[in-house]
């Protein structure tokens, strides 16, 4: 990976590595919304989608994740500006807006659970699909961004 490639390239001059390594690792992303048919205003609910491991906050099955669950949002660099239900702590959409990563993410500190410490990620508070019941009953708040950073490394 190139040097501090996040601050020097936008999201569509990445390679692959650098595009992967962007991912904070938060698992945000990974957590079942709603959308209000009438408005369609989105709603966060703490319901992580089947495959997310809630202790790691990653896939467990990356790479096959699309045959697993069809809706899977892929991200791409044109996408990224297009979600506003991404957190403002998220890599891609800080790269995007021109943005410094937060002072916990990985490739500023150097270390992928600074982002649990900082409590920014859904370690702790998500309950998996398969225990969820109706998603309405485990709505947490309108899709809204979060504060900018938090505590570094």
């Amino acid at each position: 990976m190139r040097a501090r490639f996040w601050e020097r390239f936008g999201l569509d001059e990445l390679s692959r590595e650098e595009w992967e390594a962007l991912c904070d690792g938060c698992g945000k992303c990974c957590l079942h919304k709603l959308e209000e048919e009438e408005t369609g205003r989105l709603w966060r609910t703490n319901v992580a989608c089947r495959l997310l491991d809630r202790e790691t906050c990653r896939c467990t099955d990356y790479a096959n994740r699309k045959a697993h669950v069809p809706d899977c949002v892929q991200l791409r660099p044109g996408l990224v500006t297009e979600l506003d239900w991404l957190p403002s702590t998220c890599g891609y959409r800080r790269v995007a807006a021109g943005q410094p990563l937060p002072p916990w993410h990985h490739l500023v500190c150097g270390d992928r659970e600074a982002v649990h410490r900082a409590g920014a990620s859904v370690r702790g508070w998500t309950i998996s699909e398969a225990d969820a019941g109706d998603l309405e009953d485990h709505i947490i708040g309108p899709s809204a961004s979060e504060p900018d950073s938090g505590p570094s490394c």
